[in-house]
């Protein structure tokens, strides 16, 4: 049997890259962007009652790991990264078919010039992510209270952010922007079998700026400190 999936749309995400893109969704809610449909799927009546929706969900082509192949088992982050499970048991890229699932909150829909594009935020999904479907959030059917899963029952917890003093002057000017960053690096992107390395820095392209951090320890607790931000325009001044 042969199955020809077509996209129907592309996401526009503020995650350039799969590094530090939030492994779940709905952890940052600041993560805004927008899903443009494709000809002939850029209808307006075919989006017609989805404006009653506050959530949605997308199903999506991993499509960076699509020439990597699949595995039998892999290593999920909530268990440290060294442990592993069988891929079906989790929600890991790397699946026979290269296929995802997410649900967004649905902000915002735009069908002027003949176009369609829905804006969405707590988004998880790097730029260029192909959309196969979306189908409305359904509350009485789609969630589920009872349901259990002991390796991942609540979210992770969150890591304090600071921006350092050469930081903090050239994000004033962009408040969700800073708010953006603070947000994905809380969720503690490295991988999840780094031990802590102050002399380690870590990088990741968010929006228009690459981000730089590193890792402290005290006694305490660990928090990432932003030690550097490039601007890739001019706009960043």
């Amino acid at each position: 049997m042969k199955i020809e999936l077509t996209p129907i749309a592309f996401v526009s995400s503020s995650f350039k890259e799969k590094f530090a893109t939030p492994r779940q969704p709905g952890l940052v809610k600041s993560a805004v962007g927008k899903i443009e449909f494709l000809p002939p799927f850029n209808n307006p009546e075919a989006v017609l009652g989805l404006e009653n929706c506050s959530h949605i969900w997308l199903q999506f082509v991993f499509h960076e790991c699509m020439n990597q192949g699949w595995k039998p088992k892999v290593r999920p982050p909530r268990l440290g990264g060294n442990k592993k499970m069988g891929v079906f048991a989790t929600r890991a890229t790397h699946r026979p078919n290269a296929l995802g699932l997410s649900v967004v909150k649905l902000d915002q829909i735009d069908t002027n010039d003949n176009r369609v594009i829905l804006y969405v935020s707590g988004l998880d999904l790097i730029d260029g992510t192909p959309i196969l479907d979306i189908k409305p959030y359904i509350p009485y059917s789609d969630s589920l209270p009872e349901a259990s899963y002991p390796f991942a029952q609540d979210a992770p917890e969150l890591l304090p952010v600071k921006f350092e003093s050469n930081v903090e002057p050239l994000l004033s000017k962009h408040p969700n922007l800073k708010l953006l960053i603070e947000e994905v690096l809380a969720q503690d992107p490295k991988p999840a079998f780094h031990a802590i390395d102050e002399n380690r820095t870590y990088g990741a392209h968010l929006e228009n700026v690459n981000v730089q951090w590193v890792y402290k320890e005290t006694e305490d607790h660990v928090c990432i400190h932003v030690t550097a931000i490039d601007f890739h325009d001019s706009n960043g001044d």
